[in-house]
């Protein structure tokens, strides 16, 4: 019986403690080398977006846009078609939803919470609904709520790989403007920097980042691989750039470690990923509050818009 064989009827590859030959084992089967591959380019590009996410305070957004890939996922199994097709189309319209409510004004962020939140409620009760329209055997409904490397193939690595590099050049091509526009709007406005386009874009593209985190972690768990890293970076350091270099090495790390263990145990993927970020995270605001009551300590404070 193969690895394959033996997790889909329940059980787990033995773990021998001697590491080397336990990820030559595990790395012998295509499924997890596909798994490996498409988990760190989720990885990084949720280590990005989640970064910016966490300091334009939009996490609401992002769990958001990472619940409604659940009917998008359904829906396109109820048609017939790829469930990923389901996962971008219907989290990139969600964006394009939120987007379409400006941020700005003394009650903009009000505007924003109550649109997402209702987005999210009907989107989320529509894909129990395409569950149960669906008249075959709808068994993926637990991966595509809390994830699975299982069936993970070359061809969809390649589309993941291809959409996050499209996804990040135009990241790159904004960051400036962006970052400016996130830490200080009004300046940035006053200054002619199109803040309501960056934020369209940015939701766009944050709407990319969780269709493909949801076909990694689940949709209940993208914000395990969205918020989590990029919380732990910048409650680690206020400089943008090395937060940012940390928010994707967190990312991987995690993602690496959820992977292994996953394959060794009988627990889902998102499990894993969510309770090694979650430590990551409790670990780093544990070791900053203990540097920041250190004598002679100079707090750095974190930059504005995150991690709260």
């Amino acid at each position: 019986m193969n690895a394959v064989t033996t997790i889909a009827a329940g059980g787990y590859p033995p773990w021998s403690w001697n590491l080397p030959a336990d990820l030559r084992d595990m790395w012998a089967y295509p499924f997890m080398v596909n798994a490996f591959r498409a988990g760190t380019i989720v990885a990084v590009t949720a280590g990005v977006m989640g970064w910016f996410m966490v300091l334009r305070r939009q996490s609401f957004a992002g769990h958001t846009l990472a619940v409604v890939g659940f009917p998008g996922a359904a829906g396109a199994v109820l048609i017939g078609v790829s469930a990923g097709y389901g996962y971008f189309a219907f989290c990139v319209a969600a964006a394009l939803v939120i987007a379409a409510i400006p941020r700005g004004g003394a009650d903009g962020g009000v505007a924003e919470s109550a649109l997402t939140g209702t987005v999210q409620a009907f989107l989320l009760a529509c894909g129990f609904l395409f569950t149960a329209l669906y008249k075959g055997l709808l068994g993926g409904v637990t991966s595509l709520l809390f994830g699975s490397f299982l069936g993970i193939t070359t061809g969809q690595v390649r589309v993941l790989l291809a959409v996050a590099a499209g996804a990040l050049a135009v990241l790159a091509a904004i960051g400036r403007p962006l970052l400016f526009a996130s830490v200080d709007p009004d300046v940035a406005a006053a200054r002619g920097v199109p803040t309501r386009l960056l934020s369209t874009a940015f939701l766009v593209l944050l709407g990319v980042a969780a269709a493909e985190t949801s076909q990694i972690t689940g949709t209940l768990l993208v914000f395990a691989l969205l918020v989590m890293p990029a919380a732990t970076a910048q409650a680690l350091t206020a400089r943008p750039a090395l937060s940012l270099l940390l928010s994707v090495a967190v990312a991987v790390a995690v993602t690496w470690l959820g992977l292994t263990v996953a394959y060794y145990s009988p627990y889902p993927i998102g499990f894993w990923v969510s309770s090694f970020a979650f430590g990551g995270y409790v670990a780093a605001r544990l070791g900053r509050l203990a540097a920041d009551r250190r004598p002679g300590t100079v707090r750095h404070p974190v930059p504005a818009g995150g991690p709260a």
